[in-house]
């Protein structure tokens, strides 16, 4: 698992218009090839009097899996530029599908690759981009008395409370970046004087808005 990435904040659509052509870039996360495919099927569907549904997707740590699709548009001039938008955003695990509806104008190939290039960077910033971050689950469980002081630190600290079990003792739950557990450890074993108890909990990815 990475570290961390970036990738589109959600499923969305943002439309825009040049010379006459109307351009709608839709957005979708899509983990695997399958889930990509399903969702440009779908929206050939949804579109399918459309003049052209161009598409790109990146799926992978490492970018493994890379299509563009031109859709009948002169080769290079469709599904290449919104790959390469997507590539110079350097986000990930994101499927792009363009639809075009022609307005009458025909752009000629230069026209096309900037209008597929733009459709798509004014599409990301219309819908959003995110980081997201892995982050360790740490159950620290310690007394009631020491609630109120580890609740403050942890509060104006780097790190985040995801929740607080209220049980025979406290168990709160934070979320601790990977390099950083070490010093949590520490940091916890310090201000409970040793009393702190901490476990491991599951790995999950927290997201943060990219503007």
């Amino acid at each position: 698992m990475l570290p961390h990435y970036q990738t589109v904040k959600e499923a969305g659509a943002h439309e825009i218009s040049i010379q006459k052509s109307r351009f709608i870039a839709h957005f979708k996360r899509a983990e695997t090839e399958q889930e990509a495919q399903e969702f440009i099927q779908a929206l050939k569907k949804k579109y399918w009097d459309a003049t052209h549904n161009c598409s790109a997707y990146l799926i992978g740590e490492h970018d493994q899996i890379q299509k563009a699709n031109d859709d009948g548009e002169p080769s290079g001039t469709a599904g290449v530029p919104i790959l390469e938008v997507l590539k110079k955003r350097k986000l990930k695990d994101t499927v792009v599908v363009v639809t075009r509806y022609f307005g009458g104008i025909k752009l000629g190939a230069g026209g096309l690759i900037r209008a597929y290039g733009k459709a798509t960077s004014e599409g990301l910033a219309a819908v959003g981009i995110v980081e997201r971050r892995l982050m360790q689950v740490i159950h620290v469980k310690i007394d009631y008395p020491l609630l109120g002081k580890i609740e403050n630190e942890l509060r104006s600290s780097i790190y985040t409370i995801k929740t607080i079990h209220y049980q025979d003792k406290v168990i709160v739950e934070v979320f601790v970046e990977e390099d950083k557990k070490l010093d949590f450890s520490n940091w916890i074993i310090e201000m409970t004087n040793g009393q702190g108890a901490m476990e491991e909990g599951a790995l999950i990815y927290l997201e943060s808005p990219i503007k």
